[in-house]
């Protein structure tokens, strides 16, 4: 921790930093002065490496240990603007207790606001404390009423109209009066303490010595719902590839369940050269499409559109069509090229080449990729390989793209993305990018540092009580929370988890709403609704992969969930405290089996319970206590709980409350609480 040299400066609201230059130091070098320490600050993520994210409407609540030798008193404050900004907005801070400060601004942009911490010794207020105690001890103080009379007279120099008016008034009753009580009774006006403060000298003025960033999103970084999709296979015919058109008759359907973002693996020409067949088969047969994850061709790369979709105009339609359905489109960013891509020859040296000049195929073992190469983010023209980057992804946002999932990024250089991503977010501040890095905690965790809105998680292969709490507890109150904006899918064209596989339909259902309320961001990958579970024997894969074949579905297949599905969404977007992460709380459940939790809006309205069967093969009972203190409802007071997902409506008093929950039928409840309000004779929902 180190802070700026200290003196007494002239207050300049309008520079945008402050650096030892800017200050107008009063005291000479010579002179004995002490610094007043600023640390511990947070938010602040890695000693302000790093930005913390909030999304437009939030307030940033700022704390820090601020202390100095002696007995004066200190006044803190929180300095912030936008970046488009030169001017320092200024909110004061609070001392809360043992030195700890609090202060808070509110975001109401889609961009970025530094932050910084400035204090001062309040010389008048210091003044006030010391004269009050030699008084109240019946001291002399004429000699204290002078140096009063002399900060005010300062402070006057300083202020303009109509402070400085109103300064003078309160000069002349002080000047005008020779009785030492009347003199003091000015000298500790309430009104004359403000306006001093205002316009003093900032004595001994400190800045924190670094300025922090805040990312502010628009609200979809935080909360957001996931439909995934192959486009290619969306219509009625397995021997050829949708097309954009085909796909836009879908969106009524995936908008009636309640998703607001479409998400499109690639879409671009996909490589002739090793095109894997059917189940990753390297023998291909005519007609096959190959995966959409090997990109590029002769009609085209990253910037092209695959011909079977359509063209970049029929792109944009559908883009339209999507938005006007209340959604908008994710496109899957994949840094992958099949030898056939037209950056192999006109950029060779952006790959990594063998003794012989062959080039080798990517391989992540024992998984082979023959048919996809790898750029060298490290190659000689580096810097030509990452410009070409950023100009693919705005190409896509000038198309109307806004949010991209991006494949594999922990295979690609942190700094990489910390530069791509400010440099497409400058130019778009809407822009939100989905790391999709199942990979160590600590890269997961870097990349979201580096400016990834919204991250994968390991929600996937989380099953059990124990290790969900845990993991939710890391997530929503650890530093994480500052950075690190959970999606929770429920399964992807990668992973099929053993649980989905074996689990069957309840499976399938308490899976969905454990993802959908632990999160507020949360997808699920096209056929979870059909509760498509054949996977490939002994592995977490799906048979017959629509990443390798054309496929046709049933979206009436019985069986399916598309009813609960739309329920638990609607449920979502009716009860705003799903919407928030960090407002997560975990309560007791007399059952392993059964996990309970609960979620409450930030300003008290909206109240949620969620209790869910984790085991999908046996009816589970428990016995869950419901937070009534916290809540604010007596023990002897009624209240009712509504089951959201079923309608039930149960009346309750006190804490205990039994649930039995079975996998064949619901595994799970979802309550509102609701309480009596005797003036009305009804139940109103709680808060």
């Amino acid at each position: 921790m180190t802070q700026r040299r200290p003196g007494t400066v002239e207050k300049r609201a309008n520079r945008s930093t402050e650096t030892t230059a800017d200050i107008r130091v009063t005291a000479s070098p010579s002179e004995s002065v002490s610094s007043i320490v600023i640390e511990r600050v947070q938010p602040e993520i890695d000693g302000g490496r790093w930005p913390v994210k909030r999304e437009v409407g939030d307030r940033v609540e700022v704390t820090a240990d601020i202390f100095k030798e002696g007995h004066d008193v200190l006044t803190a404050v929180l300095r912030y603007r936008t970046i488009k900004e030169t001017a320092w907005h200024e909110a004061p801070m609070a001392l809360v207790n043992n030195d700890r400060w609090a202060g808070s601004f509110d975001l109401h942009e889609n961009t970025r606001y530094v932050y910084a911490i400035g204090a001062f010794t309040n010389t008048f207020e210091s003044w006030r404390q010391e004269v009050t105690k030699k008084s109240e001890a019946g001291e002399r103080i004429e000699s204290e009423l002078l140096e009063g009379l002399a900060l005010v007279e300062r402070a006057a120099t300083r202020a303009e109209e109509p402070d400085k008016a109103r300064l003078e008034e309160f000069l002349t009753r002080w000047r005008s009066s020779n009785e030492q009580g009347a003199q003091l009774s000015v000298a500790l006006n309430e009104e004359l303490s403000e306006l001093v403060n205002q316009h003093q000298e900032r004595t001994a003025w400190t800045l924190y010595d670094r300025e922090l960033e805040v990312v502010v999103d628009r609200v979809r970084a935080r909360y957001s719902a996931w439909y995934e999709l192959f486009p290619r296979s969306q219509g009625r015919e397995s021997s050829r590839s949708s097309t954009f058109k085909e796909v836009e008759a879908r969106l009524p359907a995936i908008k009636a369940m309640g998703f607001d973002v479409v998400y499109l693996t690639p879409i671009h020409p996909i490589g002739r050269t090793n095109r894997k067949g059917k189940n990753n088969s390297l023998t291909t047969n005519p007609g096959d499409p190959g995966s959409p994850y090997a990109i590029g061709n002769e009609q085209g790369g990253h910037d092209a559109v695959e011909p079977g979709l359509g063209t970049i105009e029929d792109f944009d339609r559908f883009q339209q069509a999507v938005r006007s359905h209340g959604m908008e489109i994710a496109l899957d960013f994949a840094i992958n090229c099949s030898p056939d891509h037209p950056y192999v020859r006109q950029h060779p040296e952006w790959f990594v080449h063998r003794p012989d000049g062959t080039i080798k195929y990517a391989e992540n073992p024992p998984k082979k990729y023959q048919d996809i190469y790898n750029v060298d983010f490290y190659c000689q023209d580096w810097r030509g390989l990452w410009n070409e980057m950023k100009r693919v992804f705005l190409f896509w946002a000038d198309h109307g793209v806004k949010i991209f999932r991006v494949d594999n990024p922990h295979t690609k250089p942190v700094a990489f993305w910390s530069w791509v991503i400010r440099e497409v977010q400058d130019r778009h501040p809407d822009v939100i990018f989905l790391s999709e890095a199942f990979t160590r905690p600590k890269m997961m965790k870097a990349l979201a540092k580096a400016g990834f809105t919204q991250s994968y998680t390991y929600f996937t292969w989380r099953n059990f009580k124990q290790e969900l709490t845990d993991y939710m507890k890391e997530l929503s109150g650890s530093e994480m929370k500052e950075y690190f904006r959970p999606n929770f899918f429920t399964n992807t064209p990668d992973i099929l988890p053993e649980i989905l596989q074996h689990g069957g339909r309840p499976a399938f259902m308490f899976r969905l709403v454990l993802a959908a309320t632990l999160s507020p961001s949360y997808g699920i990958y096209s056929g979870y609704e059909l509760c498509e579970n054949r996977a490939l024997p002994g592995k977490e894969e799906y048979l017959d992969s629509e990443k390798y074949e054309f496929k046709v579905w049933d979206w009436d297949r019985p069986g399916n969930i598309t009813d609960y599905v739309t329920t638990i969404n609607r449920i979502r977007r009716d009860n705003p405290a799903l919407h928030e992460l960090e407002n997560l709380e975990f309560y007791e459940a007399d059952n392993e089996h059964v996990l309970f939790y609960g979620k409450r809006n930030l300003d008290g309205r909206n109240t949620v319970l969620v209790a869910v069967n984790l085991n999908p093969f046996q009816a589970q009972e428990a016995r869950v206590r419901i937070p009534i203190a916290s809540l604010g409802i007596k023990p002897d007071e009624m209240y009712q709980l509504h089951n959201l997902i079923t309608d039930r409506r149960d009346l309750v008093k006190g804490e205990a409350y039994s649930v039995r929950l079975d996998p064949q039928r619901e595994p799970a409840a979802i309550y509102a609480v609701r309480r009596w309000t005797h003036r009305e004779q009804e139940f109103d929902y709680f808060f």
